[in-house]
């Protein structure tokens, strides 16, 4: 009766994935970003999403996405691990009009949103932060550095943020004051 019950949870774990392949996975956008056609404003945001598969049930990926004014498109800044196992930097970045895209099959949730004259004053700061970032080469599941060591360490850089991150985004620990 123990083995069926242990065999039980690890079969729902297992199965918590909103879909069993990355490659087929919704990249859709959620539609929670400010679309940056009819948004002239500067805006910074912070997204999380559940991790693919089951980590998913245990942690958050989280990124962080820049929108100049009058700007048509958002930068995206996020830490990826398995750019790591293929030579590339842990630190990405893109541009894209969808900052908000699901995470591997996971609806993003919005952590931060700073809009107008305030966001114009801290993207050069956050944007600067970015660029100093001391593990853009290096990823750790755990205790990190990983994709929520990344905002984390940029909140401590830029204050004025005020940026908190989820219980659940894992490795934001790991930087200390």
């Amino acid at each position: 009766m123990r083995t069926f019950a242990i065999l039980a949870v690890v079969t729902t774990l297992l199965s918590g994935c909103q879909t069993p392949d990355w490659r087929t996975a919704s990249r859709e956008p959620a539609g929670i970003a400010p679309d940056p056609a009819t948004t002239k404003d500067a805006v910074i945001e912070v997204y999380a999403a559940d991790a693919f598969s089951w980590r998913g049930w245990f942690a958050v990926h989280t990124w962080i996405a820049v929108k100049p004014v009058n700007a048509s498109e958002y930068r995206v800044f996020e830490v990826v691990g398995w750019r790591v196992d293929s030579g590339l930097p842990a630190l990405r970045e893109y541009s894209t009009d969808t900052p908000d895209r699901y995470w591997y099959g996971a609806r993003p949730d919005k952590v931060l949103s700073v809009t107008g004259a305030k966001a114009q004053q801290l993207i050069p700061k956050v944007t600067a932060a970015i660029a100093r970032y001391p593990y853009a080469n290096d990823y750790k599941v755990f205790p990190g550095p990983n994709s929520n060591t990344f905002p984390a360490w940029v909140g401590q850089q830029v204050p004025e943020l005020e940026l908190e991150l989820p219980f659940r985004a894992i490795g934001s620990g790991y930087i200390s004051d």
